[in-house]
């Protein structure tokens, strides 16, 4: 504290001191002008904590509630005395504000002790005031209730304030914040402090509940697991529901979850689930979708060449199902018919349906078919093209492959220098290559399971010019000849058609000549100017005969 009098000539020495509540002076310091020495009275609340300098300025150090006085600084001379007083204030900003006894838990609508906001150790006093996310709060009778307690501790003179809360809270303080905000004095003017904020567990009843299915896909098919999850809107949530099941009379008590599992199709219905108390219900519609297949027949069927067999393939399920079938692992373009079967129906068929829309609920059924057949054989020869031998063809088909065996009649000796061609469709051929010097016959045996067929076949002797049977086609040639047949059928039936039709037409010209005689020479004299009337007539004869 600077002495803010001028120093004056014949200065003696300077004092300070400070006045007591009663106005009594008690002096604390003094500093002789000439003898530059400095002293301080023994006041124990100043011991060891004053310094006053040349120039009279007075320092206390370790300033102290009890600091804020009214000091004076006075210099002496012979002839006055003068003084000049400094009033001293002293301030101590409080601890950062604390929010204790917080509540476990706040009720809806229910007036109860949220906490106590505390702010210690300040000077002077300061104020306290509560805030909802940012607001204040202000006192409304059985709603917000504040209580402001200020205690000085006599030691120190600083104070502390606690301010109470008592709140009623509605659902919306959920996840709200609440704090305290000590509002205090310093050098500078007004200052504020500001506790962490608190968020309280807000207790409220249940308004509504929920059902959910709880599935890895949102289409359910059989064999599915099903969670069903019931939840309140209540905190703390309700953790037993009644479970209402398609079927079941009464409500099953279970916590939040109701697993199902490997559902089947009754399982679709109507679910609900409700509290304890039955109160507050929720429903959901749950649909299990299902596919079934029926193949008839199925499994491993034997079938006679020739016969017919029927086969269905029906298919039940929940929504439009796509059937394809699958013949040796190749799709089909239609569904097989078999009104008279042959060694080519043979195979494996697989009936298989998804449903659309509905990811991993597809069934399949196999039919293995076999088509067997007793040995047939046919027999040709044909002269090779350098004459020196001739080639003879066991064409054979049937189901089991028969085997083949080739014998000279007459000397029984058996042939083995064969070849075979591929096994294909039921049919396949066996080929010898002979050179006979002599007229033989040779004999083609093939035999199965189900017989054995024998047939003989007269070759001459290489020298002897004879006709060469043809060889079998295949099955395609076979459809390129039956298409040549047809094609030279259809041709003759529209030639004799056209003859007919030329027959006809002669017919009517020649009544029509008879009747009218004159205008059918005239006419035909017009037609054929170049041709008598017999020669016309020849000449429709030679055009009926060339039709035929």
């Amino acid at each position: 504290m600077p002495c803010r009098l001028e120093v004056p000539d014949g200065l003696m020495f300077g004092k300070w001191k400070y006045e007591m509540p009663n106005g009594s002076p008690v002096f604390i310091a003094f500093r002789s002008s000439t003898k530059k020495n400095v002293q301080y009275d023994d006041v124990p609340d100043y011991k060891d904590r004053l310094s006053l300098s040349e120039n009279y300025t007075l320092s206390i150090k370790n300033a102290r509630i009890s600091d804020e006085k009214r000091f004076v600084c006075m210099l002496v001379t012979e002839d006055d005395v003068s003084e000049e007083p400094t009033i001293v204030k002293v301030f101590k900003q409080p601890s950062q504000p604390e929010i204790l006894h917080q509540a476990d838990f706040l009720e809806t609508e229910k007036l109860q002790m949220l906490g106590e906001c505390v702010a210690r150790d300040s000077y002077p006093e300061g104020n306290v005031t509560w805030y909802r996310n940012g607001r204040v709060l202000q006192p409304v009778d059985e709603v917000v209730v504040i209580n402001l307690q200020k205690i000085v501790d006599k030691s120190t003179g600083l104070f502390t304030m606690t301010s109470s809360l008592q709140y009623m809270p509605t659902k919306e303080d959920a996840n709200a914040k609440f704090s305290c905000v000590v509002t205090y004095y310093g050098p500078s003017g007004q200052k504020t402090i500001q506790s962490e904020p608190v968020v309280f567990d807000v207790h409220y009843p249940t308004e509504k509940v929920t059902i959910q299915v709880l599935t890895q896909s949102s289409i359910i098919k059989e064999g599915d697991n099903i969670t069903l999850k019931c939840s309140g809107n209540g905190n703390p949530p309700p953790q037993e529901f009644l479970f209402y099941i398609p079927g079941e009379t009464e409500g099953i008590r279970s916590s939040d979850m109701y697993v199902m599992t490997d559902v089947r199709r009754n399982a679709t219905g109507e679910y609900k689930c409700s509290l304890t108390d039955k109160s507050m219900i929720d429903s959901t519609i749950i649909t299990v979708h299902y596919l079934d297949l029926q193949l008839t027949p199925s499994g491993e069927v034997t079938k006679q060449i020739g016969e017919a067999l029927p086969v269905s393939c029906t298919i039940s399920s929940s929504r439009n199902a796509t059937v394809f079938w699958i013949k040796d692992n190749i799709r089909m373009q239609t569904s097989p018919s078999f009104s008279s079967l042959q060694y080519q129906d043979a195979g494996n068929y697989i009936c298989e349906t998804t449903l659309q829309e509905v990811e991993g609920l597809k069934k399949r059924k196999t039919l293995k078919l076999i088509v067997e057949g007793k040995p047939q054989i046919k027999m040709t020869k044909k002269t090779n093209t350098n004459k020196m031998s001739k080639t003879i063809v066991c064409h054979v088909e049937g189901f089991p492959k028969p085997a083949v065996q080739w014998t000279v009649t007459g000397s029984g000796s058996i042939i083995n220098k064969t070849e075979e061609t591929k096994y294909v469709n039921g049919k396949f051929s066996s080929k010898i290559v002979i050179a006979p010097e002599e007229n033989v016959t040779l004999t083609c045996i093939a035999e199965n399971q189900l017989e054995r067929t024998v047939t003989s076949l007269n070759v001459s002797a290489i020298s002897i010019p004879e006709y060469d049977e043809p060889e079998d086609r295949n099955d395609d040639n076979s459809e390129k000849v039956n298409d040549q047949a047809k094609l030279i059928v259809g041709i003759v039936v529209g030639l004799l058609l056209a003859a007919l039709v030329a027959g006809v037409v002669y017919w009517l010209y020649v009544k029509k000549s008879n009747d009218a005689k004159g205008k059918s020479e005239k006419a035909a004299a017009q037609n054929f100017p170049s041709l008598p009337r017999q020669e016309k007539h020849y000449f429709f004869s030679l055009l009926v005969l060339w039709f035929v």
